[in-house]
Parts: C-alpha cells; sequence; structure tokens
C-alpha cells in the first residue's frame, strides 16, 4: 500500500506538530490557506467508523482542542471537515487515509473570494417529498 500519510507516521516525524497515542497533527501540503491543519490517526483507516472509540475519542478532542487554538490564536472563524470519497483515486489531492481538515476562516478570505462565494448557486430549498424521503431512510 502507498499511504503518504503512513509514510510521514513512520518516516517523518519532524513534520508532526503535534503528536498523541493515536493522532498526529500536520500542516495540509498542498494548503488551502495558512494554518491550515490535518488531524490523522496513527493506524490506517478510510472512515470514521472503522476507528476505534479510544482512537474516536482522540481524534475528536484533537480536533476540538485545535479549533478552539485557532479561534484564539490566529484566526476569528474555522471551517472542519472530512471527506470519504471512495470514488475518487488517491492522488495529491485525496489521500486514502482518514484525515479531518482544520481550516482557519476570516470574513470574505481568499478561500471565499475564489470558491464559496459562488456557493448560492449550489444550494436548493427542500420540499416535502425530500424531506419524507430522508426521514423514512433515516428514522
Amino acid at each position: 500500500m502507498n499511504c503518504p500519510f503512513c509514510d510521514i507516521i513512520e518516516n517523518q516525524k519532524e513534520k508532526f506538530i503535534r503528536e498523541g497515542k493515536n493522532t498526529i497533527v500536520i500542516l495540509s501540503d498542498p494548503k488551502l490557506m495558512d494554518g491550515h491543519m490535518l488531524v490523522i490517526p496513527k493506524r490506517h483507516v478510510e472512515k470514521i467508523s472503522e476507528l476505534n472509540i479510544e482512537e474516536r475519542n482522540e481524534l475528536f478532542d484533537q480536533v476540538v482542542k485545535l479549533q478552539e487554538e485557532i479561534l484564539e490564536k490566529i484566526a476569528t472563524g474555522c471551517d472542519i471537515t472530512q471527506h470519504f470519497r471512495p470514488f475518487i483515486n488517491q492522488n495529491s489531492l485525496k489521500v486514502d487515509h482518514l484525515h479531518v481538515h482544520i481550516r482557519p476562516r476570516e470574513f470574505e478570505d481568499d478561500l471565499y473570494k475564489k470558491v464559496q462565494i459562488h456557493e448560492r448557486e449550489v444550494f436548493s430549498k427542500l420540499d416535502g417529498g425530500y424531506l419524507e424521503k430522508y426521514k423514512k431512510l433515516f428514522s
């Protein structure tokens, strides 16, 4: 298996910003903005559901702690995202190893100006049929 994150965990400890028993924190490379970090479990898994409870707790504790530190030290906002996209092959922008993105944000920052300003065109209103469909699927 060729996993860039497993390689960092095993061979590039100098890249760690923080290390726990089950997780590491590194700067994202490539990054979307200054301070863009990744929280990564040490064990190779692809989905949150594959983590054991200890790993899951540490991962989310790290995410919460980083968000608070970002808000205190470097930004007024913070995006937190995790993607599971098995339909995309691993490449320089997509790694098949679970990770959570932590991104410091500011009002109308570069990411907003270049990409997210167009979000309104993507969103649509819910209708009753759509709501009922998902209530049946997930109730």
